[in-house]
């Protein structure tokens, strides 16, 4: 791994502005982060607000302002993808210039009965094909009915693998997945995979409940002629009950952590050491190998006590040092034309930033090696 490229090295961090980014997402984002910087990478954020139903600006402001919070910076605009439509649009005509594209009328309950007939997919919430074939005056009949179509991809094969850098190799599923929507939102597979080429996106680190999802965008990159990316997938963050922590649960937010009586340091000692003991090692690039493979347990702040994790041996959170330490663990490792945040003084976490620039623009799987390919772009 140290011979490749810085660029191989490049990160994403891509949250959808919905509302406050919980220690879950900071704990990605903070992984994300180290890897790129460490390996003298770049770190970009994405913006993935394609569904405007859900999608609000003030939410965005409020993630960066939190990224920025615990030390995280990164290069260039902040890119939204409602401003990327003519890209995905560009990608889903060469597809159906190659016949790779169909219209699909299915409704979720009709594929979810089909999913469930006798002679249905094997694999839970796997598209059964019923309108992959469908005859010209069968497309015909169903458009007269109202509804509008979804476009699903004609895909080429049925399983594919996914070699993860921290999760090890899996296999899943590939079936005719949804490009665009039925009410015109594009879909998270199409975008997702547009991004990270268009971003010259080298390492994707993201939470393993994507896991399942990446044989897919891999068997697209290769249809779009688009080169693959490494993956690192690290494990969620849970509730005492072990599923997945949300916002409901308590004080998960910065601001909720804050106002509870932490300090932004504390909190990233916190996420730090939330990784595993040693993972982060002073003058060494973070190998994401080391990572813990084990959900990070949460307790949030509740009555007065103080949050509590179980990850590992680790079980409380330290508040030393922890700016200084993460500077020294990166200040020897290769940073050139990445920019670094500096951690010698933490910045205070009411910190307030403009506006975004627009560029124009109920299971877990568990993590338990390695592949990489390219080839021209589309």
């Amino acid at each position: 791994m140290t011979s490749l490229p810085a660029s191989a090295w490049n990160g994403r961090f891509a949250p959808s502005p919905t509302g406050d980014l919980h220690v879950g997402n900071l704990r990605t984002a903070l992984v994300a982060w180290l890897v790129a910087r460490s390996h003298g990478g770049s770190f970009v954020i994405r913006m993935e607000d394609l569904d405007a139903l859900v999608a609000r600006r003030e939410a965005a402001d409020g993630q960066l302002r939190d990224l920025a919070a615990i030390g995280l910076d990164w290069d260039g605009d902040v890119v939204f993808q409602s401003d990327r439509s003519e890209l995905y649009q560009a990608a889903l005509d060469h597809l159906r210039a190659h016949d790779l594209i169909y219209e699909c009328f299915c409704t979720r309950k009709e594929i979810q009965a089909a999913s469930q007939a006798p002679n249905g997919p094997q694999f839970e919430g796997r598209y059964p094909g019923t309108c992959r074939d469908l005859s010209s005056v069968a497309r015909s009949q169903r458009r007269q009915r109202g509804r509008p179509p979804a476009l699903r991809l004609r895909s080429q094969r049925t399983e594919g693998n996914v070699e993860d850098l921290l999760c090890g190799t899996h296999t899943f599923p590939v079936d005719d997945f949804v490009l665009r929507r039925n009410d015109g939102v594009w879909a998270y597979n199409l975008a997702v995979v547009v991004d990270d080429a268009e971003q010259k996106v080298g390492t994707v680190v993201r939470a393993d409940d994507l896991l399942a999802s990446t044989p897919r965008q891999r068997h697209l990159q290769e249809l779009l002629g688009l080169p693959t990316h490494r993956y690192v997938h690290v494990p969620l963050v849970v509730n005492e009950r072990g599923e997945r922590l949300a916002k409901r649960d308590g004080a998960v937010t910065l601001n909720e952590l804050l106002a509870a009586g932490e300090s932004t340091a504390s909190v990233l000692e916190l996420l730090t050491a939330s990784l595993g003991e040693g993972v982060v090692r002073r003058g060494e690039p973070l190998q994401a190998e080391r990572i813990s493979r084990e959900p990070w347990v949460f307790r949030p702040w509740n009555n007065g006590k103080p949050p509590w994790v179980v990850v590992g041996r680790w079980t409380s959170p330290s508040v030393k040092d922890s700016w200084t330490r993460l500077h020294e663990s990166l200040s020897s490792t290769t940073m050139q034309g990445c920019g670094s945040a500096s951690f010698s003084n933490p910045p205070p976490s009411t910190r307030m930033l403009p506006s975004a620039k627009r560029s124009p623009k109920k299971g877990f799987i568990r993590c338990g090696a390695r592949k990489s390919s390219g080839s021209k772009r589309w």
